[in-house]
């Protein structure tokens, strides 16, 4: 979600230096943006509550007194951390008092990608326009002949079922001759698992969940032919890394947080319940998410064969 908004600063401060605050699990996805001056990384379990965001906000300052600080998470936390930087004017959107910590701060505007709502950032603060905005990762994968599958998210409301997901594995099996490859995260290994205990055949699949690293995933998405995901990060990292993304969609806005590139993406979604979309993590209506679950499965696989020929 934030790579564009690095790519678009040297637009708007040609020859500044950018440095950035990644969370500690995520962090390795830096060697795949734009240069960087400074790769700072916040451990959450090391420098705990507000003692700890002040702490480590003053790190930052030891390290070199910042112009700008960009304040993208709307949370009250990352605001706080940002004053402790010391930097000389702080720009983010006005939420839970953050006015009060920023010295720039601005209504979220509505209806925008929150791609988009990073970069608008800019343009608030600058009062110019932005040039058109890319969401890529760079990196030197070639592309193999495997698909990713993954069926997980870390809400339920946007996570197949067992059953969905046994169905629509078994008939794209029957389909396609592709390797296929499942993926997950190691609290999903258990799920993944009872998934493939159910499948009748599975000849040539790969259960990965809970054995890659975060850079092993990102050479497995970017050299794969396609991947079919939910809404989730491996959707919104495969686009990024120029892989094809069918993403089935249940709870949340596809017009707030699919995957960026539309040229790269075909969105799913069954759109006939009243409830469609919700962006609650548990389905309250029926228990179990039924636009997910209603989803046509021969139409998922029928895009797939598509995108493949």
């Amino acid at each position: 979600m934030s790579v564009g908004f690095i790519h678009q600063l040297p637009h708007f401060f040609p020859g500044a230096e950018i440095s950035v605050i990644a969370k500690k699990g995520i962090h390795d996805l830096l060697t795949y943006f734009p240069a960087l001056k400074h790769k700072f990384i916040f451990n959450k379990e090391e420098f705990k509550g507000i003692r700890g965001l002040i702490e480590y906000g003053r790190q930052v300052k030891r390290t070199e007194n910042f112009d700008l600080f960009f304040c993208l998470p709307d949370s009250f936390s990352a605001a706080v951390m940002g004053a402790a930087t010391g930097s000389k004017k702080r720009i983010g959107y006005k939420k839970e008092l953050r006015q009060l910590l920023l010295t720039h701060s601005y209504k979220k505007p509505e209806n925008l990608h929150r791609a988009e709502e990073y970069v608008r950032l800019i343009e608030f603060f600058t009062k110019q326009e932005q040039k058109p905005l890319d969401v890529y990762l760079k990196h030197d994968y070639h592309k193999k002949d495997h698909i990713v599958i993954n069926i997980n998210s870390e809400a339920s409301s946007r996570r197949l079922t067992i059953a969905k997901a046994v169905e629509i594995i078994g008939l794209l099996r029957h389909s396609i001759e592709q390797r296929l490859v499942l993926v997950g995260a190691p609290k999903e290994a258990e799920f993944i698992s009872a998934v493939l205990n159910q499948l009748k055949n599975r000849n040539n699949i790969e259960n990965l969940a809970g054995k890659t690293s975060l850079g092993q995933l990102v050479e497995l998405l970017a050299s794969a032919r396609l991947i079919l995901t939910t809404d989730s990060g491996p959707a919104h990292l495969a686009n990024a890394l120029g892989t094809h993304t069918v993403v089935l969609f249940g709870a949340g806005k596809e017009s707030n947080t699919a995957p960026y590139n539309k040229n790269l993406r075909n969105i799913i979604r069954l759109g006939q319940l009243s409830c469609e979309p919700c962006e609650k993590n548990v389905c309250v209506r029926y228990g179990t998410p039924q636009c997910l679950e209603r989803l046509d499965s021969m139409r998922i696989i029928e895009t797939i064969k598509l995108q493949l020929n």
